[in-house]
């Protein structure tokens, strides 16, 4: 499974966001988060219809599962990844 995280470096929610991340990563390191600079990885924020960040996808097997906007508690990021991998 894999957490894909779109920010960029001036977006506020997206940088309160991403202490949560580090957490996140450090307590599950089977699942791999990838961040993505909108503005450095334009291509790709338009293949995932990215309108709003930060934007959280889920992939599972390279296919979207889940996907979630705006700051989120760790709590909630985990059942978001927990639920998308049922």
């Amino acid at each position: 499974m894999e957490l894909l995280d779109f920010y960029a470096d001036w977006c506020g929610p997206c940088q309160m966001l991403k202490p949560t991340l580090e957490e996140f990563e450090k307590a599950h390191p089977e699942i791999k988060v990838k961040r993505v600079n909108i503005d450095e990885e334009e291509d790709l924020a338009s293949q995932y219809r990215v309108s709003s960040i930060p934007c959280l996808v889920v992939l599972k097997d390279g296919k979207e599962v889940a996907r979630e906007v705006g700051v989120m508690p760790l709590k909630k990021l985990e059942k978001l990844v927990a639920k998308a991998g049922e």
